[in-house]
């Protein structure tokens, strides 16, 4: 078994913790020995330290997982996002981000996660609002969620709903794209000359020139209005 990430040194460390403690149940159940200090140490391992390290790292790998692409795009409302951002000949931001190295299978995370002091937190808490919304707005639709309302981020509908300023809004979505691509650095510059004071004061916001994010959303396509009404 080839380990290749932590997720996976994880996992792999939660399935030799769990074989162990199930060998040491296995083997007092069967053998019965008397309780003498050795067997209470092999008991305290199969049955409290194996058992904990297996909840420990399970918990951390499937947290671990969550960052993946393969979970944001495991609700099948995310199938237009995913098949565009793992198709190596498109020239999306989503792709091209992807196919990054810097990104990897990590990119829908290291897009749209929060990144303050409690950024992960936060993320997190905002992913419970897309499942709740998943569970009660798009259980039931189409292949791709036909059907169900326009999806939008979590931002830009607190935005809308006044629940953030829109200073802020500009200062959070220029900020994800400032945490890689820096304002100061002479290439960018020399790209972005004429709106540069305005990209940094939050005033410009990246996304207003780079359009083309995810172009297979389905509020994108020409005939997303027929779909829906099918």
């Amino acid at each position: 078994m080839q380990i290749h990430n932590i997720e996976q040194l994880l996992k792999a460390v939660a399935l030799v913790s769990a074989v162990i403690a199930a060998i040491i149940i296995v083997w007092y159940l069967v053998r019965r020995p008397h309780l003498h200090r050795a067997t209470k140490l092999l008991l305290l391992l199969g049955l409290g330290v194996f058992p904990a390290v297996v909840s420990l790292t399970g918990n951390i790998a499937g947290f671990e997982y969550t960052l993946s692409r393969p979970f944001c795009g495991s609700c099948h409302v995310m199938g237009p996002y995913l098949r565009d951002a793992e198709d190596p000949k498109s020239k999306s931001l989503a792709s091209i981000h992807s196919h990054n190295d810097r990104f990897g299978e990590n990119s829908c995370y290291t897009c749209h996660a929060d990144y303050k002091m409690f950024g992960a937190i936060t993320t997190k808490m905002n992913g419970m609002r897309h499942l709740f919304k998943y569970v009660t707005e798009y259980a039931s639709t189409g292949p791709d969620g036909e059907g169900g309302p326009a999806i939008k981020l979590y931002k830009r509908h607190d935005l809308e709903e006044k629940r953030i300023t829109e200073e802020l809004f500009n200062q959070q979505m220029n900020g994800m794209c400032m945490q890689c691509h820096s304002s100061h650095a002479a290439i960018w510059v020399e790209k972005h000359e004429a709106v540069a004071d305005d990209v940094r004061a939050f005033k410009t916001l990246c996304i207003d020139c780079h359009t083309e994010i995810h172009p297979l959303a389905l509020s994108r396509r020409p005939t997303a209005g027929k779909e829906a009404k099918k």
